[in-house]
């Protein structure tokens, strides 16, 4: 009896929509237990958006800390290798409707199970919101929305939208190259991902706020009813993160061993 040997270069790539099993990210399987996995999307986006938005508002207000951005970015960036490293294989760790939308657009995450983690997300952020208003009261919602995301002054809904849809290109890059693909370092991965948001958040951050991601910019504007150009922020990261997958999927993932002549 043979033995089949497989390609050392060989993807860890989902089955067709149709399968019974699909590999997540960071090692998670995609869709199973929606309940226990929608926690912990509830819960990490909660952290997430908290730890952004709270270290925010208190450099806005000056209290009790005079933050700047890189506090904020900082802030950002370990929190989410935090949580991938905490919460990646439950959930798959997304936070973010633009890296699960991605992964539904390539197969790689079954649509059945979308609807629940957009909720998990979008929820986990508005409880992020409400926390940050309790914890630096009514004058952090005048004076920043929460930390809510607008274009800067004199930056076109446009140009908003190109910087939003590209900085969310890098991170679902990133994302789904460290935490799908077996050639990539699986211990790497939280804090490749961490990183990546971080040099997005500081990159985007003068021109847009840097969201990055639809849920992160939902909290703020629900809950201090900031509403402007909310659109950009809907529209931009799930475009961006949608290119992404699709790149990954059709081009960078494909890996075949070298023909021999």
């Amino acid at each position: 009896m043979s033995e089949r040997t497989e390609s050392p270069l060989r993807v860890r790539r989902a089955p067709a929509p149709g399968g019974s099993r699909r590999s997540g990210l960071y090692g998670s399987e995609a869709g199973a237990n929606t309940a226990r996995a929608g926690t912990a999307e509830v819960v990490g986006t909660f952290v997430l958006v908290l730890a952004g938005t709270a270290v925010a508002s208190a450099g806005a207000t000056g209290s009790p800390a005079p933050y700047d951005l890189l506090a904020v970015v900082l802030a950002f960036g370990l929190a989410l290798a935090a949580l991938a490293a905490a919460l990646g294989h439950v959930s798959g760790c997304h936070l973010n409707p633009a890296v699960t939308l991605g992964l539904a657009a390539t197969g790689r995450f079954p649509w059945r199970a979308v609807p629940v983690y957009l909720v998990c997300q979008l929820g986990g952020a508005v409880l992020a919101s409400l926390a940050t208003w309790a914890f630096y009261g009514e004058r952090a919602r005048e004076l920043t929305g929460l930390a809510a995301t607008v274009p800067a002054p004199g930056v076109s809904d446009g140009r908003a939208l190109l910087v939003e849809a590209v900085i969310t290109f890098v991170l679902v890059l990133v994302v789904i190259s460290v935490a799908t693909d077996e050639r990539a370092p699986a211990a790497a991965a939280p804090l490749a991902v961490g990183a990546t948001l971080a040099v997005c958040v500081a990159l985007a951050a003068p021109l847009t706020g840097g969201a990055v991601n639809p849920a992160r910019a939902f909290g703020p504007a629900l809950v201090s009813g900031t509403w402007d150009s909310f659109w950009v922020y809907a529209v931009g990261p799930v475009v961006g993160g949608v290119l992404a997958a699709v790149l990954y999927d059709r081009v960078l993932g494909r890996a075949e061993a070298p023909s021999e002549d």
